[in-house]
């Protein structure tokens, strides 16, 4: 993970034994959050907190804590205002509303990286030896508005956003919000999100600082050995590709593919497990570590434990996967972009728009052995539809739509009907 130090030296010491392909099946992260403690995609995530499993966890004497950012509307009176804590938790420190660095609503102020490290490392000082513990830890970092501690602000003062296949490329064959950005980019976009990608690293050098403290506290209370650690983010991101500024809501490689790295018993070091894994497949597989019988809970994800432990090694694997987003847009026109019209948002002032109501879609993604494929469908007037050979197109470049066999691409719609209506084990039936 070069230019985070603890990190890389963790990945070079095999701290972290697998690196898994994952994806986030939903964009934003007040989805990815309902995936990722209820194991359910689609609309199942919006269930009952009870059914979330830190319940099951606490229910089984786990020591449970919470600190960071939770949901977008928590705190407000609608929603339990800021004395609710959700079941399953014996000590909760939520952000109320959306990320922030400072001038948060918690009862102590420091820069709020360092706020949840101190507090998860005063939680692993004062909890009972006699039972097991399970921490939640998610800092806002890299999430705008981007403020670093005082320490980082002037570092990677050098480091460009990535020029990668996709970036400043004309997405002419793609759906309607990816045709309208100008192409090339001007430079003032170019400055903007090369801007944008080092104030990022900056915030994630407190996570750095994190990851360091806890890994020496588990060591010094004698927990490492016995502890799985999951590292992970809740979406992708992009950063100029297809001449796109900065955001997280379409539906390619750049925003729905995720880091995930844990480490743990039995885990097998320096590997990557080339079967993929999803954001509902968290909460099954924390579940299975604690030892709760994974059946017994209504999950649509499945444990992929056995995937990284040799000894375990018996678990299956899903050649496919749906990814969805619902799109969000103002019913008001931009004053800066009266062109465009109502039904828009995420708009930059060279009115390049990064979202609206009709980016909405739903995809299959099929990644195993024999393909690597993607595609889509957009509920829109146009009944657009995008579709990508991944092994010979990484970078999405190409829609090849038209060059498709008409049966395949009718096996794709009705897997992809599927795959929306399904609910847990018949999931894994989808054909």
């Amino acid at each position: 993970v070069n230019g985070f130090v603890t990190l890389d030296r963790l990945e070079k010491v095999s701290l972290f034994g697998s690196s898994v392909i994952a994806y986030s099946p939903c964009l934003l992260i007040i989805d990815a959050y309902g995936e990722l403690v209820r194991g359910r995609g689609s609309e199942g995530k919006k269930g009952p907190e009870a059914n979330a499993f830190p319940v099951y966890l606490n229910k089984h004497k786990y020591q449970t804590f919470f600190a960071g950012k939770y949901l977008n509307q928590y705190g407000k009176k609608e929603a339990g205002d800021v004395g609710h804590v959700p079941p399953g938790w014996d000590q909760w420190f939520a952000l109320v509303g959306n990320s922030q660095y400072y001038n948060y609503t918690l009862y102590e102020t420091d820069y709020l990286t360092d706020l949840i490290t101190n507090r998860s490392l005063r939680f692993l000082d004062d909890r009972s030896p006699q039972h097991p513990f399970f921490l939640m830890l998610c800092p806002p970092a890299p999430h705008s508005p981007w403020t670093a501690a005082p320490q980082y602000q002037k570092e990677f003062v050098d480091v460009k956003a990535p020029r990668d296949g996709s970036f400043d490329k004309p997405g002419k064959d793609k759906h309607w919000l990816l045709r309208q950005p100008v192409n090339p980019m001007p430079n003032s976009s170019i400055t903007y999100l090369d801007n944008a990608y080092r104030k990022r690293w900056q915030t994630l050098l407190s996570v750095d600082d994190m990851v360091e403290m806890l890994v020496k506290k588990l060591e010094s209370i004698k927990e490492l050995n016995n502890t799985y650690i999951f590292y992970t983010s809740d979406n992708g991101y992009h950063t100029g590709q297809f001449s796109l500024p900065i955001d997280k809501r379409q539906l390619y490689e750049f925003d729905i593919r995720i880091p995930l790295m844990v480490r743990g018993p039995g885990i097998k070091p320096n590997q990557t497990l080339q079967a993929p894994v999803l954001h509902i497949d968290l909460a099954p597989t924390i579940l299975d570590i604690s030892g709760i019988n994974v059946s017994s809970v209504n999950v649509d994800g499945q444990s992929f434990l056995s995937q990284m432990a040799p000894s375990l090694r018996n678990g299956t694997t899903r050649p496919f996967f749906l990814v969805e987003y619902s799109g969000e847009g103002n019913p008001t026109t931009d004053p800066a972009c009266p062109r465009l019209g109502p039904g828009l948002s995420q708009c930059f002032p060279d009115c390049v728009c990064e979202d609206a109501y009709n980016n909405t879609y739903a995809c299959v993604r099929t990644l195993n052995s024999k393909h690597n494929l993607q595609y889509c469908e957009f509920a829109d007037t146009e009944s657009f539809v995008e579709v990508y050979n991944l092994t010979s197109d990484p970078h999405q470049l190409e829609n090849i739509l038209k060059k498709v066999d008409p049966s395949v691409l009718q096996v794709m719609n009705q897997r992809l009907i599927k795959l929306q209506s399904c609910v847990g084990d018949s999931c894994r039936d989808v054909k």
